[in-house]
């Protein structure tokens, strides 16, 4: 292919990010796995967490919502809705309130 130069110094640079993040991927998952085995004293969902955390900070407007696959929270700052994986919506663990907490941490910021 004329024109085509491929340069081994690319791998230097590419290669630790992308280790560096799949790391960081595997120990997130595996502290959700683990902290998701442990129950909430009060029994609270994550919903009902971020729920509380927005109310008690005057986001009323702000929507929280359930949406499919794993670990896909995050807050959408242009609908201002934050959407919660199922695995933290209506899970009453320790994992699923720190994620929804940390997701409502988001929507506070953009306040």
């Amino acid at each position: 292919m004329p024109g085509f130069y491929f340069d081994p110094m690319f791998f230097l640079f590419a290669l630790p990010p992308l280790i560096l993040g799949l790391w960081a991927q595997s120990r997130v998952r595996s502290a959700f796995n683990k902290f998701s085995k442990v129950p909430t004293s009060t029994g609270m969902t994550g919903a009902q967490a971020a729920r509380r955390i927005l109310d008690g900070n005057g986001l009323q407007h702000v929507d929280v919502e359930r949406v499919r696959g794993t670990l896909s929270d995050h807050y959408d700052p242009r609908s201002k809705t934050l959407r919660l994986s199922e695995a933290v919506y209506g899970t009453p663990s320790l994992a699923a309130v720190g994620v929804a907490a940390h997701e409502a941490g988001h929507a506070l910021q953009d306040q």
